[in-house]
């Protein structure tokens, strides 16, 4: 009796099994080529708002199916699932495919058997689900054929109980391009070039292990197409440059600004991002290849960038603060010199390293990085004024900084020139000032740095530090240089004048920077406070004076009274510039009219807190004969003021590589992409790259 019931219950275990998996199968649709059938990932619908299925096709050995791209030739499934019952929307994920040659015809699809995965979106969760799908397919072998066919499936309200083709539809789920991080594939570049009426694009890959077959599928806007990749592989494999041909754009030349789906597949590894290709040309950050700029490279680009960083105008108060360190060390024991100089060269690294911190979580946030976006910021250039303005009281001698209980314990009393908490913050000091400047190297340095990842940017932002604090270490090194100095004594006292005077003129560009920013009452306001900061210290030395009793106070009230004005002060609709007028407004659009029609464009991307911006404009763009040329009919110029935070100039900077400024590029009939120049601008520079954009200066050249 025992044997009867168990056979019995084994036999209404297999049919509710049997039930199951025919609940979570359609019939197959078949033809002399192709069958095809729906299945669910699940039994029921049960709570789920969005239910597993897969669109099934099996092919007949030598037919294939194509992908949502298909390639020079076909065209992919596509699916009408109006007559569905209990469906609000069908979204299809499509597999990575496979590409197929033939007659220099390139296609991409699938052979022998593919599951499509379907994501279905259920109008009323816990009731059954009806899918019918009028479903269109071209398969091809020596021939094409064309078919249409119906395939249903119908899924009860029962639980949501994984169903026997979990598996299969997961195993090809697992075959969508995802972002690559799973299987460590990242694209680190797109370069477009126009070659023609076509286009060139070049693919940088890297890998976490070797490639093996790499190959890539390119998507564009519609009528666009692309060929098979040539394949260089660096020679360690981990590195693959892919370089493709193309066309079917509108304007080619505009190509660069149109994004372009690329799916890489290397074996069972793939991934798929949406880019935006930039233009490659002269003067560009690469991406480092084996033959290319390799990390290494630019680590020593990164200390030669910090170590030039020293020579540049923008750190005028970097190299007062220095000569007035080494003046203080005069005569000095060459161990405490040597601590001394370390500490700077500590709060210096430290710095580069708190920046690297700060930019990494800002671009996490989604936000746009650069070099020196802090100036960016009203609030920091008003802290930046005012700390200016102390320091330049402070070398008056009209007071003396001392930290209070446990800062003065913690940072060694910095207030004391020669204490190691003030060499410290004066190497941190230096920093922030040397932050608005770019030099020959800093550029590809901050550039690459800004487009890799969090390890990447730490420690080029470290080499960095390490370059800008060089001349400390190379007096820790050797600390007699500073004690052969002569010991201090009166003529210090004007060297103080003098450097003080010198962060007084950095503090005055400050608030011209702010004039653009908080507008003109906000900065009158901030400029009347630091005087006012001024006044109330000098009378303070007077024993007499009231004023003096409670000047704290007094300085606390209108700090505060200032940044109220100051933040209620409106901006200028535009920068304050005395030769605005005589250049356009930055337009990338427009750049490809001008030079479609025969015209040459300079763009200058520039700040009003960018020094080396400044000296460019007084020493190079403004002077003969750059300015003569500039002067040309044929020439137009387009200014791109970055003073004030603007993503359409910081998306033109990461197009080139570049996440700082200065920054320049010539346009022209020959160089429709651009060629970008160098931080640091000569007439040569510019008169070299106006020949090669085709825009010959018809005037002189001095």
């Amino acid at each position: 009796m025992r044997s009867v019931t168990s056979l019995l219950l084994s036999a209404i275990l297999w049919l509710a099994a049997a039930g199951a998996a025919g609940a979570a199968s359609g019939d197959w649709n078949r033809n002399d080529h192709v069958e095809m059938r729906l299945i669910s990932a699940v039994s029921g619908v049960g709570e789920m708002k969005t239910i597993p299925v897969g669109l099934h096709f099996r092919m007949k050995p030598g037919w294939k199916l194509y992908w949502r791209t298909p390639g020079d030739a076909g065209f992919p499934p596509r699916a009408n699932w109006s007559a569905s019952e209990n469906v609000s929307q069908v979204d299809i994920q499509w597999p990575a495919p496979k590409r197929f040659s033939i007659f220099e015809l390139e296609t991409l699809g699938y052979e022998d058997e593919v599951i499509l995965p379907l994501n279905a979106a259920v109008t009323k969760p816990g009731e059954p689900v009806k899918f019918a799908a009028n479903v269109d397919y071209l398969t091809c072998k020596d021939i094409c054929i064309p078919y249409s066919a119906t395939a249903t499936l119908s899924v009860g309200g029962g639980e949501a109980a994984a169903s026997e083709f979990a598996f299969e539809i997961d195993k090809y789920r697992a075959r969508v391009p995802g972002d690559g991080a799973r299987h460590g594939l990242r694209i680190q570049d797109l370069q477009v070039a126009s070659v023609g009426d076509a286009v060139e694009l070049k693919i940088v890959a890297s890998s976490i292990e070797r490639f093996r077959a790499p190959d890539v599928y390119l998507e564009g806007p519609e009528g666009s197409f692309f060929g098979k990749p040539v394949v260089d592989l660096s020679e360690d494999g981990m590195t693959a440059v892919l370089e493709v041909g193309g066309g079917g754009f509108e304007e080619p030349v505009t190509a660069s600004g149109v994004p372009i789906t690329v799916t890489l597949v290397d074996g069972e590894r793939m991934l798929e991002e949406r880019l935006i290709g930039k233009p490659s040309g002269l003067g560009q950050a690469t991406v480092p290849t084996s033959d290319e700029h390799s990390l290494l490279v630019i680590l020593l680009f990164a200390l030669a960038g910090g170590l030039i960083l020293n020579l540049m105008p923008c750190v005028l108060p970097v190299l007062s603060l220095k000569l007035l360190s080494v003046v203080g060390h005069g005569g000095q024991d060459p161990a405490h010199v040597r601590r001394g100089f370390i500490a700077s060269a500590a709060g210096i690294i430290f710095s580069f390293l708190l920046i690297a911190g700060g930019l990494i979580a800002v671009r996490s946030a989604g936000v746009a990085i650069g070099w020196g976006i802090q100036f960016q910021q009203p609030i920091f250039l008003v802290a930046m004024t005012l700390i200016l303005t102390l320091f330049a009281c402070n070398l008056f001698g009209l007071f003396e900084i001392i930290l209070p209980g446990r800062l003065a314990n913690i940072a060694g009393s910095a207030g004391d020139s020669n204490s190691l908490g003030g060499h410290f913050m004066t190497g941190a000091f230096a920093t922030l000032l040397a932050t608005p400047c770019s030099a020959p190297f800093l550029g590809t340095a901050v550039g690459f740095a800004l487009s890799r990842g969090a390890a990447e940017i730490l420690g080029i932002f470290f080499v960095l530090g390490i370059g800008l604090a060089l001349p400390y270490l190379a007096v820790a090194a050797f600390p007699r240089l500073a004690t052969q100095l002569p010991k201090p004594g009166n003529w210090m006292n004007w060297l103080r004048r003098i450097l003080a005077l010198a962060l007084i003129g950095t503090a005055v560009w400050l608030v011209t920077v702010l004039a653009v920013q908080l507008g003109i009452d906000g900065a009158v306001s901030i400029a009347a406070l630091s005087a006012l900061i001024v006044a109330v210290l000098a009378l303070r030395r007077l024993p007499a004076s009231r004023l003096g009793q409670h000047a704290g106070k007094v300085a606390a009230v209108l700090g505060l009274a200032a940044l109220f004005v100051g933040g209620f002060a409106t901006p200028p609709s535009a920068p304050l510039s005395a030769s605005a007028a005589e250049w356009e407004r930055f337009d990338e659009t427009a750049i490809a009219r001008y030079v479609a029609s025969g015209k040459t464009v300079f763009v200058d991307v520039t700040a009003d807190w960018c020094l080396t911006c400044q000296v460019n404009k007084k020493l190079v763009l403004d002077t003969a004969p750059v300015a003569d040329w500039l002067d040309e009919t044929n020439v137009i110029r387009m200014r791109a003021d970055w003073t004030r935070p603007n993503p359409a100039i910081s998306a033109y900077l990461a197009r080139f590589g570049r996440y700082g400024i200065p920054f320049n590029a010539v346009y022209g009939p020959k160089a429709p992409q651009g060629i970008a120049l160098p931080e640091l601008l000569t007439d040569r520079i510019v008169m070299g790259a106006a020949d090669k954009a085709g825009a010959a200066p018809t005037l002189a050249r001095k």
